[in-house]
Order: structure tokens, then sequence, then C-alpha cells
């Protein structure tokens, strides 16, 4: 099969395959879409057209050139020989006696249309005398010379003038069409004009509008003229099953609008151009008479077999209205017509369309980032779906291509096989690490790490569906981001600001309850059995060791702020989301990203803080591994680069969750 555009298959992977790399480096686009925007969203990148697609633009304007130059030559010649004609219509240009052979000195003049008659012939007879001057075969002369001689018998010409006489009767309209519809009205316009004249002629025109039959008739007029003048309905669209040539043919009818694209793709397979996908949103697919697998003869009386993908889009681009399609209907058996749901995911990867060898139609690929919602309208292509980005449904005309889930997964998978093979092995490894001889005033939550998201599989989407906070159950906020970040000044900040509206969760330890402090106010002390329990059964957000003691955040303090009706406060570290989420607490999680290195350097100074450059470097250098392993969990991200606009970008965000409903896992509405 001869293809011009990709059909999405990755190594076979839309058969069952695995398939390998250099099999799947070995394909090509094979679909265009015939009927596409330019572009499918503020992100997609312009369309790009093949150096095939050019040639044949640069042919066809070297043609259409050509053309208008022998249109010229011609339509000079034309007006010579008129001119010569109209001045003694009696004499032949290339054979003045030629002419009166049929006509006597009594005859009159020759009207306009025996001119054109005549002007034809000699078009045809100045035309055969040309080629029998190229022609050296003498069978071919003599055939020449027969064809001249009929065309000189005055037969011939009296049948021709008849045959020009009876088509110019057929073209006029019987009985003659109506100018308006509007007759009676322009009458009375007329007699009030003239009821003031007291000429002759507006006295008696007057009288004659004024009749009553006169009245009458042109009413009469108009009502016929209104039905004559109503424009002749469309062809109904619909489809039409024929023979043609022993096979059986689908007529199919579209009506599109121009802001309505078809929204279909075709490839080549061999001479045919088959129908390969039905995109949703365009004509097409709401009329329902296209299917995949149909091959295309005709569009608009255009023969399409044997044309590349290109020139189909060519002929497409700019066809409106009524279009008629002369199809061979496909031989698979069409599956009865399913409604699909429409799933919401979240995207867990950056994609783009032009820097993907593998999509079958770039023109439809639909770029996005990761943390995108993508409505998934259609699955029937399992390696690639049909989506639209959340919010640009009224700017994206037509769903665009995104690669499948286990698609997705299966190419990653092979990626990472490929990069690690190409890896040089390593005898060992070399670990080096700085020791901090400082003491650390601060609890360093570093004991329960779980690197769970590294092993997982490879991530691709995540369900979503919307989800509105009851006003009496706040969802916690966390705040993420790398030391020095302000994430802890900002929560204390709030903290101070609305004491009534915000809390944090009352830590556990396994310290001695010191003098003032209270169970349960300042921590829950509890024994370290207790805790070593807890921290196996998951309850605890995040944990770590201080001198010899244990100090955690369990749920069960989470729960008990947010059972007051507060909104509980975090600041964790990313190794403690998958248990905050894996939790029914729902929470909003908020990066904290750092601003430019001198920009953080500024306002660390202000806290009598002067970081080193390379401690700079490595506060963004985190903030940047953040993001690369877990950003697909954040919900906003604040970069802190001024700390006041920081503070109210928070606030901003924490009390739209009051008014607007937000995206949430589906697992948590379970």
């Amino acid at each position: 099969m001869t293809t011009s555009h990709l059909n999405g298959h990755v190594g076979g992977a839309g058969e069952g395959g695995g398939g390998g790399e250099d099999e799947l480096r070995g394909q090509q686009h094979r679909e265009m879409a015939v009927d596409c925007p330019g572009e499918l969203g503020s992100r997609t990148l312009p369309l790009r057209r093949s150096a095939q697609l050019e040639r044949i633009r640069q042919h066809q304007e070297d043609l259409r050139r050509r053309r208008e130059e022998e249109g010229r030559q011609l339509d000079l010649n034309a007006s010579l020989r008129l001119r010569k004609l109209s001045q003694n219509p009696h004499i032949g240009i290339d054979n003045p006696t030629f002419l009166l052979d049929t006509h006597t000195p009594q005859q009159p003049p020759l009207d306009i249309q025996h001119t054109h008659a005549l002007l034809e012939l000699e078009e045809l007879l100045l035309s055969l005398k040309q080629v029998q001057g190229c022609l050296s075969d003498q069978q071919s002369q003599n055939d020449i010379e027969l064809v001249l001689a009929l065309l000189h018998k005055s037969d011939f010409q009296s049948a021709l003038r008849i045959h020009n006489a009876v088509a110019s009767s057929m073209h006029q309209p019987s009985p003659p069409y109506p100018h308006t519809q509007q007759a009676h009205q322009l009458a009375m316009e007329v007699q009030k004009m003239v009821q003031s004249s007291q000429s002759k002629d507006g006295l008696e025109l007057n009288s004659l509008l004024s009749d009553t039959h006169i009245q009458a008739l042109l009413l009469a007029h108009d009502g016929v003229a209104e039905r004559e003048m109503q424009p002749e309905p469309p062809p109904p669209s619909g489809e039409t099953l024929t023979q043609l040539g022993g096979e059986t043919v689908k007529i199919v009818r579209i009506e599109k609008a121009r802001d309505i694209p078809l929204g279909a793709t075709v490839r080549n397979d061999m001479d045919s151009v088959v129908i390969s996908r039905i995109v949703r949103g365009g004509a097409a697919e709401r009329s329902g008479l296209l299917s995949e697998g149909d091959e295309i003869l005709e569009i608009n009386g255009i023969e399409i077999r044997g044309k590349d993908v290109n020139q189909v889009f060519d002929i497409l681009a700019d066809m409106h209205g009524l279009l008629t399609f002369v199809l061979i209907p496909s031989s698979q058996n069409k599956p009865p017509p399913v409604k699909e749901t429409v799933i919401h995911v979240k995207a867990h990867f950056d994609y783009d369309p032009s820097d993907d060898p593998y999509v079958p139609c770039r023109e439809l690929g639909l770029s996005f980032q990761k943390g995108d919602i993508l409505h998934i309208i259609s699955q029937t292509d399992p390696n690639w779906w049909q989506a639209y980005r959340d919010g640009d449904e009224e700017n994206q005309p037509l769903a665009g291509l995104v690669p499948g889930k286990c698609f997705q997964q299966q190419r990653e998978a092979m990626k990472q096989t490929i990069e690690e093979d190409k890896e040089p092995e390593k005898s060992g490894k070399l670990w080096c690490a700085k020791k901090n001889k400082r003491k650390r005033k601060k609890l360093l939550y570093n004991a329960h790490r779980n690197d769970d998201y590294d092993n997982e599989e490879i991530l691709t989407y995540e369900e979503m569906a919307l989800y509105h906070q009851p006003a009496n159950r706040k969802r916690p906020i966390a705040l993420i981001g790398p030391g020095s970040c302000g994430q802890a000044d900002l929560r204390q900040r709030l903290l101070n600001s609305q004491p009534e509206r915000f809390a944090g969760a009352v830590p556990h330890t396994t310290r001695s309850r010191r003098e003032g402090e209270l169970n349960g106010r300042d921590y829950h002390f509890v024994s370290r059995q207790t805790f070593e329990t807890e921290l196996a059964a998951g309850k605890l957000i995040e944990s770590g060791e201080f001198e010899k003691n244990l100090y955690g955040t369990s749920t069960d303090s989470v729960r008990q702020v947010i059972n007051t009706g507060k909104i509980c406060l975090l600041c964790l570290h990313t190794q403690s989301l998958k248990v905050l989420r894996s939790s029914d607490l729902k929470p909003y999680i908020i990066f904290i990203a750092p601003p430019s290195q001198e920009r953080l350097r500024a306002l660390l100074a202000k806290d009598n803080k002067n970081p080193k450059p390379e401690e700079l470097r490595e506060i963004i250098e985190k903030a940047r591994e953040m993001e690369q392993s877990c950003g697909h969990l954040f919900d906003a991200v604040i970069v802190n680069s001024d700390q006041d606009k920081a503070f109210s970008e928070l606030l901003r965000l924490i009390n739209k969750l009051d008014t607007e409903p937000q995206w949430v896992p589906c697992s948590w509405l379970r």
C-alpha cells in the first residue's frame, strides 16, 4: 500500500503487536485532514506542507499561466475574425468563397447566432489545417481531407445551423421569468407621484393605474411571481445507493457551512483515496453519512481516484455548501453507532504533535502541557483518542488527536528501554554527600520516604471530575516547595492574618510533654510503639526523627481541623503527597516556586541570609526536579518573586475554592 500519512499504528500496536523502534522509525504520516483549520488551539503549531505538494502547486501554476497566454492569443484571433465578419458577414477569413456556398445574394445578412455557428465551424477548420500541416503520415493526411470535405458540404453546414438554433431556443425561459413580485406596490407609488400632475399623460396614467381591473391584474401578477421567484431548495443531504459498472456505489450529499470543517482524514491505498478517520465536530460526523474505509471516487463531479492526498486537500479546501460524494462503501461490517461517554482526564506529561513522528495526522494533533484537562470524546481508535482541551471547545471546531493511554505507556517504556541500553555499563556508583556540621534547630522530615512514584507504571492520564467543596468541609491546603522559597512564611502569615479561618494540624511526637504543654493543643503525645503502628498503617502524612524522638503529622489531625469548619494549612515535602492524596482529605496542592537566582538572593537578603551562588543554584535545581517528578500532582503554581504578591495570589486561589468547582481525581468521589 502506497501511503502518504500514518494510520496511527506503532509497531502494530493497533493490531495487538508490540513492534520495534526500527519499525516505528520507518513509518511515515499516512493520513491527511482534507478540510482542517490551520490551528486546533492556541498551542497547536501551524500546518506543515510537504515538498511534494509544493512541486504539485508549482506545476499547476505553470499550467495556469500557459493556459492564460493561450487564451489571450485565442481571444485576439477570435476578435480579429469577428471584426472582419461584422464588416462583411458573407466573407470568410481563410476561405473567402466557403461561407458563400449556402447563401445567395438575396438572403439577408447572417444574424449573430449564425455568425457564432460559422465562427465555431471556422475554428474547427483552422485547427484541422494546422494539424494537417504537422502530420507526415499519408494515411493521416487522407483522414483529415475526408473530414474537411464533410465540413465543406452545404448539408452539414445547414444541419449545424439548425442544431445551434434549437439549442439556443432551449435555454430561453418559457414562460418569461418575472422581474419583481412587487408590481402592485410600485404602481401605487407611481400613482402617488402623478396625482398632482397637470399634464395630459400624467392624468391618463393616473386614470389607468386607478382602474380596479388593472390593480387586480397587478395583484394577480405579484401572487404568481412570488411563487415563481422562490429559490429552488438545494437537494437534500442524504445517501443513495446505485450501480456503476457492475459495482455498488454510494452517492452522499453533505451540507457544509464555511465555519464547520468537513472533519475527515484520507489516505492513499494504491490509486484509491480512502476515508481513514471521521473526526468529531465536523460536518462528516454530524451527517453520519461517511464511514471509515469508504473509497472516494468523485467529489462534486471531480474525479478523485489516482490523486495524492495533498491534491484532495487542495480540492476540498475552498468547497462549501452542498458536497456530493460518489463512494465505494467500505467492505468492512459497519458496527452499530455507539454513543460514547465523554471522560475528563488530567495530562501527566507534555505533548507536542510537531515533535511526534508517529501521529497519524499532524494537522489534527492536539498539543497540551502537564496539568491540562482534556475532554476525551472518542476512544474508537485505542491508539489515538479524539479530545478537546478544557476551555477551548468554542475556539476548537474539530476534536484533536492525542495518544491513547496504553499506546503512550507502550512507547514510553520502549523509549526508556532504548535509553537504558545506550548507557555504558558502570562497574560501580560513586556516592558523595555533604556533611552539615551545624546542629539544625528545625525538624527534618526524612525518615518515612516512599519512592513508589518512581516505581509505578508510566504516568499518562488521570481521570478527573468536577467537585465543589461543601461550605462546612474545607479542603486542606498543602504548600510544596524547596527550602528557602517562603512556603513556611506564607503559611504562618495566613495563620496570623485570619486565625478564625485557618489552622494548622497538631503533630504527633514520642517525646515527653514539657511544662506548660497540653496534649492535643501543642502535640499529640504518643508512645513510640503507637507512633510506629500508625506509621506502618499509612496514617501519617509525614514523619521524621529529631534527637531520638519521632515527629509526624497524621491524617486524623488534619481531619480534626476540617471537622471544625476551618481550612487546614500544611507545609509538606513531595514524599508526603502519596499518602495525602490517597486519603479522603481531598487536598489542594500549591507549589511555591523560586524566582530567578538574583531575585531569590534579594529575597533571602531581607531575612539576613547570604547564600552562596552554588546554594542558590541548588535551590532552583531542586525546584526543577520537584516539578519534573511531581508536577502532575500540583493544582496550582505560585512563583514567589514578591512576598506580598505571592500572598495575594495564594489567598485568591483559596477563595476560589468556595466559588468555583475544581477538577479532582474521580477516585476521590467514589
